[in-house]
Parts: structure tokens; sequence; C-alpha cells
């Protein structure tokens, strides 16, 4: 069995995610002091008793998701003896994700992905003012039709931004940008017989070109963090490819922000080498879902409950 491991994006959160790893392993109640300490917040709180409203918030969500993710990966080498080096072939994230990616393969410290997480969602937030961007899903539609279709949406409004943002594979692509110019590729889209097109509840557009101020503020913030090369390859979401170097890995996520996560290319790619067995770790199952639809001959996974601790335990090696 030849294993990659994938994280967890936005979307994946829900009230009282890793509280039941908390309750059963030291492992994960370590993971989630360090990040409370590293944002001088209590966010395990929020994460385990909510209010959702404040769990969903951009700001909020994106390093919880990471220390959800964190918290799994430690209660595996804990309990199961796991350890990445020896085991994993490539780590991989959906956007958030890849810093749990990263973190998980020791490119970053838990605490400076906490950092970089709120720093991240902040900036994101306030780089469109509310209501004047949108995202949204088009359900039976491949990239490069998708592609079509925003820069003719694009076209259409004049001065807007019309981008993919997300190609998920299994046709589902979304699209993010000025917020009349994704109406007008929904229009578009349904024109053309896509089985759904649905705007999303999410507080800004992400990734597309209105991003480029967070792209700023993430640039400068990677320039002052410390990234080590990874225990394995990244597969990171604008190149589909596998990168080790640190200064390709600061130079990919400040392009991450305003670039496409191309989440089909880096399952295909991760499949085509050989990989059989895609264990997502923490919230959700999102991903180990999308991993059925997108490779055929790999199985997905998702770990993020004590029961699952046990599961993958018995796992054959």
């Amino acid at each position: 069995m030849t294993l990659a491991l994938i994280f967890p994006g936005q979307g994946s959160q829900a009230v009282g995610m890793g509280k039941a790893l908390a309750d059963a392993f030291p492992a994960a109640r370590a993971v989630f002091e360090e990040v409370d300490s590293a944002l001088s917040q209590k966010l395990s709180d929020l994460m385990f008793n909510g209010p959702e409203a404040d769990l969903t918030l951009t700001a909020n969500a994106q390093p919880a998701l990471m220390a959800v993710s964190l918290a799994v990966l430690r209660v595996i080498e804990a309990e199961a003896g796991f350890d990445l080096a020896r085991e994993a072939s490539f780590v991989a994230g959906h956007s958030l994700g890849e810093y749990s990616a990263l973190a998980a393969a020791g490119a970053f410290t838990i605490s400076d992905t906490a950092r970089l997480l709120r720093l991240r969602g902040d900036s994101m937030q306030k780089a469109v003012p509310v209501g004047q961007g949108a995202m949204a899903a088009l359900l039976g539609l491949e990239y490069e039709a998708g592609v079509e279709v925003a820069r003719e949406a694009a076209a259409a409004v004049p001065g807007s931004v019309c981008q993919i943002a997300n190609d998920n594979g299994g046709g589902q692509v979304v699209a993010s940008g000025s917020k009349a110019a994704v109406e007008k590729a929904m229009e578009i889209a349904k024109g053309r017989g896509v089985k759904r097109a649905v705007l999303l509840p999410v507080s800004a557009p992400f990734h597309c070109a209105l991003m480029q101020p967070a792209a700023d503020a993430m640039a400068e913030a990677l320039a002052k963090v410390d990234i080590k090369a990874p225990k394995v390859p990244v597969v990171v979401n604008v190149l589909a490819a596998p990168i080790t170097d640190p200064a390709d890995i600061r130079r990919r996520l400040v392009e991450q922000v305003t670039g496409t996560v191309r989440w089909r290319e880096c399952v295909s790619w991760i499949a085509a080498q050989g990989v059989d067995s895609f264990y997502e770790l923490g919230a959700g199952k999102v991903l180990s879902g999308l991993v059925k639809r997108i490779a055929a001959t790999a199985s997905g996974t998702s770990i993020g409950a004590p029961a699952d601790v046990e599961a993958f335990k018995a796992r054959p090696r």
C-alpha cells in the first residue's frame, strides 16, 4: 500500500470538531493548546462549543481546521506509530489545507502555521468589501469549459473579475470574482446545461485576482517565517506538482491566494505515481469523497474521530 495524506480546506468546519480527539488523546490536547497559545485566543473552546457564526469567520475557520488536522496527525503518530517520512509518499491540502500539509511535513511549526492562517484569513476578508464579491459552484462542468464560462462572464460585465477558483474534480468547478460577473457566469453555465449553479455562503471571493491585497500581505509575512524543507514532497495547488525547496514553497503560497486550486490535477498526479490510499486528516469527509470521483483505482479515507484512529491502527501494512 502506498499512501498520501490530504488536508481539508474551508467549509469543512463544524462546531464540536476535535473535541472527541481532545477528550481521548493527550497528543491532540497538546496541539490545541499550542494553537491557542500562538493566537492568544481560546480557539479550541470556539471549535468545541461554538457559536457557529464565529467559527465560520474566515480568520477563525482557517487556523481551526489546521489545528484539527495536525491533532489527528499527532494522534496517529502516538497511537498507531505512524511515521510520515517513512510511510507517506506525498502530502497535499486544499487551499488553507496546503498550510496544514506543510506543517505536517515539518516545513512550518504549528505555531507559525496558526499565525500565518490567522493573517491569511484576516487579509482575505479585508481584500474585498462585503457584498462586492461572490463564489458559485458550477456542477456538471469540467475545468476547461468552466474557464471559458468565466472568461465570457468577465467580458460581459465591464471592469469585473471572474475566474475559476477551484477545480475540484468530478465535474465540480467554482467560479469566483465580482458578484455581478459570478452571477453572469451562473446564467451562462445554466444555458450550457450544467446540473446546478449555486452561490456559496462565503464571506469573500477567494482564489481570484481580487485577492491581490491578501497575496501581498502573505508575501510580507512569509518572508519573515522560517521554512524548512518538508520531510516528504508537497503537491501544491497552483502547480499540481511536488515541491520541496523552501523558497519555492514561499513563492507558491503567495501565488495560491489569487490562483486556482487545481485539486483534480493534484489527486490525479499523486495517483499516477502509484499511490492507492489517500487519508484525509481533520474535519469532514469532502476530500476523501472527491478522491473516489477523481482516481478510480484509489481509496479515500477520512480520519477525524477516535473510532477512525482505531480503524487506521488496524489498516494493512
